[in-house]
């Protein structure tokens, strides 16, 4: 929906959550998604990593940074966590959303219940803050994306 002004959609996998994610590669990852929940022969319109943690001692760096400057959404614990230590501002829970701007810096973030069109307004204002690019570097990215898109060859196991 944003894509032409440069948002992207970044979706990590994490299995730390009532062991939701059982999946041990993007292969198995995918195929969870497209033939188990939801089904249906989905495949998501973004871009997919491998299964990291969010939370605990082996937390990857960005999700530090990211509980860092966004404010926490629940001040209790879902039961079924797996991974230690607890800690004030872990992510609550799949699909705990952080709105990130075009220089890294996290924006805001969302409790998993939100819905993501309700994230439209903030994506919208996010999008319209200074800094921006230019239209002229904007037509420059899309131009080297495409170029990239041509070159690639897409490779499955």
């Amino acid at each position: 929906m944003y894509g032409a002004q440069g948002f992207s959609v970044l979706g990590f996998p994490c299995n730390q959550f009532d062991l939701l994610e059982p999946g041990n590669n993007g292969t198995e990852i995918l195929n969870g998604v497209k033939y188990v929940r939801p089904g249906g022969g989905f495949v998501p319109n973004f871009q997919m990593f491998t299964k990291i943690e969010v939370n605990g001692a082996n937390e990857e760096p960005l999700y530090t940074y990211l509980k860092k400057y966004c404010p926490q959404t629940s001040n209790t614990f879902q039961s079924d966590l797996h991974y230690a230590p607890l800690r004030v501002g872990d992510v609550n829970w799949n699909y705990e959303t952080f709105l990130v701007n075009r220089q890294g810096k996290a924006m805001k973030r969302y409790d998993p219940d939100t819905n993501p069109l309700d994230l439209k307004s903030d994506i919208e204002n996010m999008l319209k803050m200074k800094g921006s690019p230019s239209r002229k570097l904007e037509k420059k990215r899309m131009w080297q994306q495409k170029r990239i898109e041509k070159n690639t060859i897409e490779i499955i196991y």
